[in-house]
Formats: C-alpha cells, sequence, structure tokens
C-alpha cells in the first residue's frame, strides 16, 4: 500500500455517484468537466507535417527530420506517432514512441501554428486530455486559430509506457492495509517490502524505459516534437505538473519559447520535502475553506466551528486507521484511502458538496462512497480495471526527477515538522521517501532555480487556495525566470484557466495576440 502524496496532476475519470464526468496531474488533480462523445475514427492517412528545419547533430537528425504521418481517429481529430531516442544522451541506440493527438485549427486561414497542451501528472495523458476534454483544455477562440496537439510524454499512457502491475496487485498496492501502528516497525517493514515489489515489478516489466522517463527528457521530446509539427518556436499550456515540463524546457531552450503559460506552477527549487510539506499545508488550508463555507449550511456533516470539524476529521483519520471500514466489494476503508478520498474533491470548490455527502455516508459507518472517490483519484473502475499507467508513471518519473533519503534521523525529523505543518493531514501524508528510496534508478537532477534567460515573456498563473501546487510556488517561479509575468487568481481549487473567466480572457489575448499584462492582475473572477 502507498502512503499518500497528492499527484500534481489532472486525473480523467467518471465519478458515477456525482453523475458529473471529472478531470485529473499532482499529487493529484481533479476538475469537473463534460465529456465529449466519440465517433471512431477510419484511421486513413489525412494530412502529414512538414517538419521545421533544425541545426541539430547528425545523430539526432532522423528524430527531428521525421515526417509526422496524420491519420483520422474520429470527431475531427487526427493522431500520429513520433519516434524519440530513449537516451539523449545516446541517440542512435534505442528509440521510444510518443503518441500524439490534434485538433486541426477551425479557422485555419487564421492559423497561428501548433498549441502544444500537458494536463499534468506526472503521468497525466495529454492525448486523452485533448480526445476527451478539448473544451476545457483550450477555449474556443483558441481552437479557431492554433492546432490544439495532446500528447503523452515517455513513459505515459499511448506512448512507450511504463508498465509494473496487474489490475489485482494493483490494488493491493494501493488499497491493503499494512499491519501494525503507523510509524511501528511492523508497518515500516511492511510498507518497505510494498514498495521494493512495486520497484521490482516496474524494472523487470520496463526494463530498459524506467530509467529514461525523467522530465529534462521529456522536455528534450517536447523540442523534437515542435519541430516535427513544424513550428520555429513552442506554443505551449501546462498545467500543474506540465508546468515543471514547460519551465524545464524554457530553460534549456530559450531561444525556442514562443507563447508558454504554466498554470498551477511548481517550484523548479523545491525538494521532494518541500513538495510535500507544501501539498499537506495547501490540502489542509482547502479543508478549512470547505468546512467554512460547508459550516453555513443545514446540510453540513459537522458542527461547530472549523477547529472543531478539523479535530473531527482527524478522529476519523485515526478511527480508519485503527479500525478500517471494509466496503461491500470487500476493500477496507483505512487512513491512506480515506485521505485520498478527502482531497479528490478539493481540487475544485464545485465538488465541495459531494465531499459532504461522502463525510456523512462515512459517518454513518459506510465506506462505499469514500470508495468511489479513492477509485476516481487513482484511476480504477467499478470493474476493477484501471484506466491508464498513471501511477506506474507517476511512482517512476518522480524517482528520477527528485533526490530521496531514507536516513532515520533525518525522516524522523521530516515527519515531525510535517505534522507540525498540517496538524490534520500530516499524520497521513506520505512516510519518509521509502518509495523512491528503493528504486532501481536514482535521479542526477538538483533542484534549481529556472531563468531561461533571453525566453519570450512566459505567463504564470497561481490560485491563492491552489492545495495541490500552493500560490507561493508560482510566485517563485515567477520570480525565477528571466521574463516572467505573474498572474494572480484570488480564489480556491486546482489551476486557474478552467475557473477563472478573468484569467481565461489574459491567456487567450496572450496566446492569441501576444498581449502581456505590465502587472499582476490579481483577478478576482
Amino acid at each position: 500500500m502507498t502512503a499518500t502524496t497528492p499527484r500534481r496532476r489532472r486525473r480523467f475519470a467518471s465519478l458515477a455517484v456525482a453523475a458529473l464526468a471529472v478531470a485529473v496531474l499532482v499529487s493529484g488533480c481533479t476538475t469537473w468537466f463534460v465529456e465529449r462523445g466519440s465517433s471512431g475514427g477510419s484511421d486513413r492517412p489525412v494530412a502529414q507535417s512538414t517538419p521545421a528545419a533544425e541545426d541539430v547533430d547528425a545523430d539526432l537528425r532522423p528524430f527531428y527530420d521525421q515526417v509526422l504521418n496524420w491519420t483520422d481517429c474520429g470527431d475531427g481529430l487526427q493522431c500520429a506517432e513520433a519516434k524519440a531516442p530513449l537516451d539523449w544522451q545516446n541517440p542512435s541506440a534505442s528509440d521510444i514512441s510518443l503518441a500524439l493527438i490534434k485538433h486541426p485549427a477551425s479557422a485555419p486561414g487564421e492559423r497561428l501554428g501548433s498549441l502544444l497542451v500537458n494536463p499534468g501528472g506526472p503521468g497525466g495523458s495529454g492525448y486523452d486530455f485533448v480526445k476527451d476534454s478539448l473544451d476545457f483544455a483550450v477555449s474556443d477562440k483558441l481552437q479557431a486559430q492554433y492546432d490544439v496537439v495532446g500528447f503523452d510524454p515517455r513513459g505515459v499512457g499511448r506512448s512507450s509506457a511504463v508498465t509494473c502491475l496487474t489490475d489485482k496487485e494493483m490494488d493491493s498496492y494501493l488499497y491493503d492495509v499494512l499491519p501494525g501502528a503507523r510509524g511501528s516497525q511492523e508497518w515500516l517493514d511492511a510498507y518497505t517490502a510494498s514498495s521494493k515489489n512495486f520497484a521490482a515489478s516496474c524494472e523487470k516489466n520496463s526494463p530498459e524505459l524506467l530509467g529514461h522517463v525523467d522530465t529534462v527528457s521529456a522536455a528534450r521530446d517536447l523540442d523534437l516534437l515542435r519541430a516535427t509539427l513544424g513550428d520555429s518556436k513552442l506554443n505551449y499550456l501546462g498545467y500543474s505538473y506540465g508546468t515543471f515540463l514547460g519551465s524545464t524546457y524554457a530553460d534549456l531552450y530559450p531561444q525556442k519559447v514562443g507563447r508558454l503559460v504554466l498554470d498551477g506552477a511548481l517550484d523548479p527549487t523545491s525538494s521532494n520535502f518541500d513538495v510535500s510539506v507544501g501539498q499537506a499545508v495547501g490540502f489542509e488550508n482547502a479543508i478549512k475553506a470547505y468546512l467554512a463555507d460547508c459550516l453555513t449550511k443545514s446540510s453540513c456533516p459537522f458542527n461547530g466551528s472549523v477547529d472543531d470539524g478539523m479535530a473531527k476529521i482527524g478522529e476519523l483519520l485515526a478511527q480508519v486507521d485503527a479500525s478500517p471500514i471494509r466496503a461491500s466489494d470487500g476493500r477496507e476503508l483505512g487512513s491512506s484511502s480515506m485521505l485520498t478520498a478527502i482531497i479528490y474533491p478539493l481540487y475544485n470548490a464545485e465538488n465541495w458538496s459531494y465531499l459532504s455527502d461522502m463525510f456523512s455516508d462515512v459517518f454513518a459507518g459506510n465506506a462505499d462512497y469514500a470508495m468511489q472517490f479513492a477509485d476516481g483519484y487513482n484511476g480504477r473502475g467499478s470493474d476493477g480495471k484501471y484506466a491508464d499507467n498513471s501511477t506506474e508513471a507517476f511512482m517512476a518519473i518522480n524517482c528520477l526527477d527528485y533526490a530521496y533519503t531514507n536516513d532515520p534521523v533525518v525522516v524522523q525529523k521530516q515527519n515531525a515538522d510535517l505534522v507540525a505543518a498540517a496538524p490534520t493531514v500530516g499524520p497521513w501524508w506520505s512516510y519518509g521517501d521509502i518509495s523512491c528510496d528503493v528504486w532501481p534508478d536514482k535521479t542526477t537532477r538538483t533542484p534549481h532555480a529556472v531563468t531561461a534567460q533571453g525566453a519570450a515573456p512566459i505567463l504564470v498563473v497561481g490560485t491563492t487556495g491552489d492545495p495541490a501546487t500552493p500560490y507561493a510556488w508560482a510566485q517563485s517561479l515567477a520570480s525565477q525566470l528571466s521574463s516572467g509575468q505573474l498572474i494572480t487568481f484570488v480564489g480556491e481549487g486546482h489551476t486557474a484557466y478552467g475557473s477563472s473567466s478573468c484569467v481565461k480572457q489574459i491567456v487567450d489575448e496572450y496566446f492569441l495576440k501576444g498581449t502581456v499584462p505590465t502587472s499582476d492582475p490579481r483577478c478576482t473572477s
């Protein structure tokens, strides 16, 4: 079973109890949207992309000069596959596949080029993002003048993907309640054994790919895709973890930056522990905001003050940790799954009423509603099948992007600091760095400031009440970038383009006309 760490991403999953569709990134990111219909495709060739002329080394030329063959994949969308080096340090040794999907500009006479989008993660599918929720990803105005392109980064989804566990094994990894008191030697031994089994399965089933799914390699892929699409500069909209991918690209290729928007920003200077503390505090504050709203309603399952509500939630987490509630399918709702179920609706304030319904159900001794939320976050269908490989990709990418330690002294201090910073959720948050400490491949990256010196203006969007990517991270990234401009949304929820009309207008004007605000507009709607 994993310790809970939210993904900085968007998840795409249906939430049956809400009779709506849900989208996520991470470290998950959840946003409501209405899915597009699907009419199927003919797989017949419809177009080719002429690559942009690039001055690259001879061993990279076969990749940068490749012609993308687009096929009709239904609903007005076109699909293609690109090849990229498995190892960018040794390009000629082996290659991988990258899956792309494109919505051609609906007003081709006014076409401004390609706009690549990434929904977050790490592990989120940009292919599914465009296929299932194009209207959420970008506005009609951008769809008219840009070819909107979604892609699955290396290790993810339809691209060459990390594979680890069967569906049944994934159930055990995510949901089994570990023996012993949390933090006890018995518990730590079981957690370590589970982590080692997961890592060994990934290494067995993805031996060559596993060590090459880091974000720097993915950013180099992004430059390759830009060129094969025929664009001299990159136009890009990245959400959540997609901001980390985008800022990494800008730092590697500042002269290739076209128009970049980074919404729900990560701070590249942060360590893994910095990220954990920031998110724990972010979700703690989001729960408080939910409770403040909930307590104004007669249907609220809490009474008294916000502090009283926080205490009751803390007691609930301790209760299910000691005595898990069995769901109708036989699985047990323990503290990890309970915290996941709480986190899932907090990505968007519009979901708070469903969170109240879930709390009421659990207080009545039922686990099914909470399990549906945990399943939605984890991408598990009601049939027990997982929709994608996002959990595997999330672990594989994060374990290569950050350094980890399991020095007992350091772990003890970090856990104490985490609980002090977030007293309600902190005790049930990630425990040390066990999962990535036992990973077969280690990071070569050191957190550092990105400046992208010489890049065109880059918009960095931050939401003051964002639980998954705290606002301070956007402030930090915007200040690091030599051409960064902060756009603030004063509100709740993860990312702002889909929630704030003010932010959407600013971002659209930037993509369409290159307009950059002279100062932070601090959007309130």
